[in-house]
């Protein structure tokens, strides 16, 4: 870059930095008309060479999230990284790309992950390094900061504001043939339990929401998620967990929820993903006949998917390996296993698990 360019851009971004700390400090309404018109006050004292475009910086600075505002509004962004050094990466379309601009340094980054927890009554400090949240749109963000990360805070923000609304959108997107969505038509149909599985961002909550998009409206589902992100309509009944507040309490975790679920008279039972203990909760109701039900699950196989139930199902002390064998076998019906071709999310596999696995649809 440019030294002279680089030397004006981060002069810019100390004007915007002071000018906030200026409106912080000033009696205003903590909301982006008010913080806005104040900027505009104080830039014919304070920085009178400011272009105009640049106040919107500021109020992002003041009550968004800095630098990262205009990205959580950009709708090709799955994804956006904030390292320790302040540099932000963001994916687009499948790409992991760096971003021009970024937070100036680790003081500001911590000031907008504060920003963000504050209001949820969430903490982040030496003693707990580590939280999750949800954004007010529904994206998921994850922070971290010393001793955890030496180098520095880092923040990540998954975001859901992609909605597709049915298995023919999957077909036009060419993320699953039209034989593979009849395939996944059928299978919903005819009450199958089925694991959705794949990697970090390969699209399992999207897959999730269009396959619980298929399921009929007379028919009572129960989702269960620790982030509410799925989109259904008809008879539905949504619980969502919860972490612990600043003082360690009021945790509300998967399991209870899914023993709850079983008490709320579910048709189908949905789980936004299954991560820990809460495996055995899911195959014991799988087990009394709520046939139908979804879940999505970390893995790279069917045959993975399957050894990973099991093997969280055995946090719970009183499973046996051989027992929890038999009965994810017998409960779960099938697989369907999304990966990544030319950076498109796609349904690789749909296979069928019976005494064996039979592999019912193959992506070409």
């Amino acid at each position: 870059m440019d030294q002279r360019l680089e030397a004006g851009l981060g002069h810019a971004v100390g004007v915007v930095e002071r000018l906030a700390r200026r409106v912080i400090a000033g009696d205003v309404a903590l909301e982006r008309q008010a913080v806005a018109d104040q900027v505009r006050r104080l830039i014919p004292t304070e920085a009178p060479l400011l272009a105009p475009s640049t106040i919107s910086a500021v109020v992002d600075t003041v009550v968004g999230l800095g630098p990262l505002e205009p990205l959580l509004d950009e709708p090709g962004v799955s994804d956006i990284l904030v390292n320790s050094d302040g540099s932000v990466w963001v994916e687009r379309d499948g790409s992991l790309q760096p971003q021009a601009g970024g937070f100036d340094g680790p003081e500001q980054l911590m000031i907008t992950i504060e920003r963000i927890l504050t209001p949820l009554g969430l903490r982040l400090d030496r003693a707990s390094p580590a939280v999750d949240a949800r954004l007010p749109d529904g994206s998921r963000l994850h922070a971290m900061m010393p001793p955890a990360t030496p180098d520095g805070p880092v923040l990540a923000i998954r975001r859901f504001n992609r909605f597709v609304a049915s298995l023919d959108e999957l077909v036009a997107m060419k993320s699953i043939t039209a034989a593979g969505a009849d395939v996944l038509r059928g299978l919903v149909e005819e009450r199958s339990n089925m694991l959705v599985c794949g990697a970090t961002g390969s699209g399992k909550t999207t897959l999730l929401n269009v396959l619980s998009w298929e399921i009929p409206g007379t028919e009572r589902v129960v989702t269960v998620e620790d982030a509410a992100e799925l989109q259904l309509s008809g008879h539905v009944v949504r619980l969502e967990g919860r972490p612990p507040n600043s003082e360690g309490l009021g945790a509300i975790t998967l399991r209870e929820l899914l023993r709850h679920a079983l008490r709320l008279r579910p048709d189908r039972i949905v789980v936004g993903e299954v991560r820990g203990a809460e495996a055995f909760d899911l195959v014991q109701a799988l087990s009394t006949g709520h046939d139908g039900s979804l879940s999505t699950v970390h893995a790279s196989s069917a045959e993975e998917a399957l050894w990973r139930i099991q093997t969280l199902a055995l946090l719970e002390p009183a499973a046996t390996a051989s027992t929890l064998r038999r009965q994810v076998r017998s409960v779960v019906d099938a697989v369907v296993v999304l990966g990544r071709t030319e950076g498109r999310r796609v349904v690789s596999s749909i296979t069928q698990v019976d005494q064996g696995l039979t592999e019912v649809y193959l992506c070409s």
